[in-house]
């Protein structure tokens, strides 16, 4: 079977550079990006990014993450922040717990909390991929509920988004 890849369902629109200090594309995610607990080190810490290279028309930034290899129909959001300002070009690790950028609004991830989820694949299901994804935006502030889950999010990058990066980590956690 084909690996899924959340991608290719979205609009076609042009690239923007993104990078993390904690991992390399294709490379593994950095302990810290786990769960509490899922290993050592796990402290579900969000990945640190940089983004360059959007479009003169954004007006604000979006990012998500999710795990399309997770044992359930479509993804595991673990990660979904809108309205970050457009004068913003990174976040720092942990900035989920930490201190986003003011105006930013972080959405409940899939275990029902809001902001950042760390990395917990099953035990023994092989490795899985995440995709990172930080979209330019075309207005300041996407009209998004609080308590939304991220698939209103998705739904609303849709018809806003100008340009989108993908950065893909990946985690695993073998069987004993």
């Amino acid at each position: 079977m084909e690996a899924y890849d959340p991608t290719e369902s979205l609009p076609q629109v042009p690239a923007l550079e993104l990078s993390s200090a904690n991992f390399a594309a294709g490379g593994p995610l950095a302990a810290s990006q786990y769960a509490t607990g899922a290993v050592p080190g796990g402290r579900d810490a969000s990945p640190q990014l940089s983004w360059t290279g959007w479009p003169e028309a954004t007006q604000s930034f979006a990012v998500t993450m999710v795990d399309p290899d997770a044992p359930i129909p479509g993804v595991f959001w673990h990660w979904a922040a809108v309205n970050i300002p457009v004068r913003e070009t990174s976040l720092t690790e942990n900035a989920s717990r930490s201190g986003m950028p003011k105006g930013t609004l972080q959405l409940l991830n899939e275990l029902g909390e809001t902001g950042y989820t760390g990395a917990a694949p099953p035990v023994g299901h092989g490795k899985h991929r995440y995709f990172v994804m930080v979209h330019a935006v075309d207005i300041p502030f996407l009209d998004v509920a609080e308590d939304a889950r991220p698939g209103v999010l998705s739904m609303a990058l849709r018809s806003h988004a100008l340009a989108r990066g993908v950065i893909i980590g990946t985690a695993e956690r073998p069987a004993p």
